[in-house]
């Protein structure tokens, strides 16, 4: 079963950075893609940024230039910048077997999430 742990996160005012980080284990895909999505209270899960095998990203366009996802072997970072309160969620980590990104996931689906970490920014 696959394992993904979460770390960072926390609390932050406007303006402030954060960053986040999730290390993958116990998956059998030749290529993953790896992202983060996130759910705001009241408000569905969307998909933050992706990053594939080849190391193509893609982004929600509300975090275009202030959120940067990077990947060290089976590890997937999210630093964040320029927070704002509209930030404010769970952030889940997420795999897939790679079949490429849009939209600010992996393409088609996420197969595994992980447990969500706490992202709070205050005005």
């Amino acid at each position: 079963q696959v394992q993904l742990v979460e770390s960072g996160g926390g609390s932050v005012q406007a303006g402030g950075s954060l960053r986040v980080s999730c290390a993958a284990s116990e998956y059998s895909y030749t290529s993953v893609c790896m992202g983060w999505v996130r759910q705001a209270p009241g408000k569905e899960r969307e998909g933050v940024a992706a990053i594939d095998s080849g190391g193509r990203t893609s982004y929600l366009n509300s975090v275009l230039g202030r959120f940067t996802i990077s990947k060290d072997n089976a590890k997937v970072y999210l630093q964040m910048d320029g927070l704002s309160p509209e930030d404010t969620g769970l952030y889940y980590c997420a795999i897939a077997p790679d079949r490429g990104v849009y939209g600010g996931s992996c393409w088609p689906r996420y197969d595994s999430w992980g447990q969500g970490i706490r992202v709070n920014v205050s005005s």
